[in-house]
């Protein structure tokens, strides 16, 4: 084990979990020994109606101070909460957990050491046996081989909620929708790929409370992905997505435009032909799309502008500081 352990923030978003906290609460006491107290776990209840929060004080007292509970007034989600937890978390590692016991504390520490000894910026679990039915690994191996597929970021189980990263890159994450699952996905839009990888992780068999997954969230993960694979390719430079796409849509439309002036060259009657309609409506759809794309270069120029100028006033401020906070920065 690594001597200079990290301070390390664990994450657990939960909803209606009052039959797994108490053990959870324990296994993850027994299992973070090795921190000698410089670890902080972070339960985010996510608006639940049951027993959740008086356990919750009954664990604290049984198992110490580390626990912290956060509770959001109604249910905003796995995202949400996840999103709560980091910035609300002060460790200089954060992980991840899911609050059904199907993942394994135990590879907490193990997860830590890797990232600190290889210098990653995020480890996550890959549940290589997993233990669930063929509902749920079925459409989650085809995910993670689409998901794959269209971003170039190699992983076997983008579904894992156990992952392990530093705070200086997580902080920067803006988490939304169903986005808890592409968070290897906004990582690398912040640090090199490289710097991401998985491993083998203990998957656990579901013992008590119900499963929050189910087959009607598929279309909302879908449209995260594209969001995702959007920032992913084009973030810096949007205006090539929009633009090739309205070349593409433009040239369409002016050769059919083209070919319908050399038939009305001929004397043909062209006003009443469904091709002229398509042809206006694709140089139409063609120029809205360059447009689009030149206002989307102007506004990311804009935002890049105004980190840098945050950059350079930070810079300034931590200059007039004490030796601890120039350590710290």
């Amino acid at each position: 084990m690594t001597k200079n352990l990290p301070d390390l923030s664990i994450i657990i978003p939960l909803f209606n979990e009052e039959e797994n906290i108490i053990p959870l609460m324990k296994e993850l006491n027994e299992n973070l020994a090795c921190y000698n107290g410089k670890f902080e776990i972070l339960l985010v209840e996510d608006g639940g109606n049951d027993n959740t929060k008086a356990l919750f004080q009954e664990g604290s007292q049984r198992f110490g101070r580390s626990f912290k509970l956060i509770s959001h007034l109604r249910n905003l989600g796995q995202t949400a909460a996840m999103q709560t937890g980091i910035l609300s978390a002060r460790g200089e590692v954060i992980a991840f957990l899911d609050g059904d016991l199907q993942n394994d504390p135990a590879d907490l520490p193990r997860m830590v050491e890797v990232l600190v000894n290889q210098d990653l910026d995020l480890l996550c679990g890959w549940r290589e046996k997993r233990q669930d039915g063929i509902d749920r690994t079925f459409p989650s191996r085809f995910a993670n081989w689409l998901i794959s597929k269209l971003t170039g970021v190699k992983l076997n189980d983008y579904g894992c909620s156990l992952k392990v990263g530093r705070r200086r890159v997580l902080e920067n994450l803006d988490l939304r929708g169903e986005m808890h699952r592409f968070i290897p996905l906004w990582v690398a839009n912040i640090t090199d790929p490289a710097r991401i990888r998985q491993i083998s992780v203990n998957h656990r068999p579901r013992i008590a409370g119900k499963s929050k997954y189910g087959l009607s969230r598929t279309p909302r993960v879908l449209l995260d992905l594209l969001a995702a694979w959007f920032f992913l390719r084009f973030r810096e430079r949007p205006g090539h997505f929009f633009g090739i796409t309205g070349l593409i849509s433009s040239s369409v439309g002016g050769l059919v435009l083209v070919y319908l002036f050399f038939i009305k060259m001929t004397g043909n009657d062209i006003a009443q032909r469904p091709l002229l309609f398509v042809g206006l409506l694709f140089s139409l759809a063609g120029i809205q799309l360059i447009t689009t794309g030149l206002l989307a270069e102007i506004m990311t120029r804009l935002r890049t502008r105004r980190v840098i100028l945050t950059t350079q006033i930070s810079g300034e401020e931590w200059g007039h500081g004490s030796c601890e906070q120039t350590e710290k920065a």
